[in-house]
């Protein structure tokens, strides 16, 4: 079986420690449930991304280099 989240055109997916998360959230005055969603199930998710997890996602960018992103894991 092939691991998706390996593939060269999936973004890096890492999963945040609690602190970072409330770093993140004060830094752009948000709720946790503000944040985009993202499946438990979708195949680029790290191994052990539970629900209520944020995800920081590092994409490439044309313009900025890197993007960062924010992803909370809903079921």
């Amino acid at each position: 079986m092939v691991d998706v989240s390996q593939h060269t055109l999936v973004p890096e997916h890492t999963v945040l420690d609690e602190e970072t998360v409330e770093d993140v959230l004060a830094e752009y005055d948000v709720e946790r449930t503000d944040l985009p969603k993202i499946t438990r199930r979708d195949p680029a998710l790290p191994d052990g991304a539970e629900v209520g997890d944020v995800v920081k996602i590092v994409r490439d960018s044309r313009t900025t280099d890197r993007a960062i992103v924010y992803r909370l894991v809903v079921e």
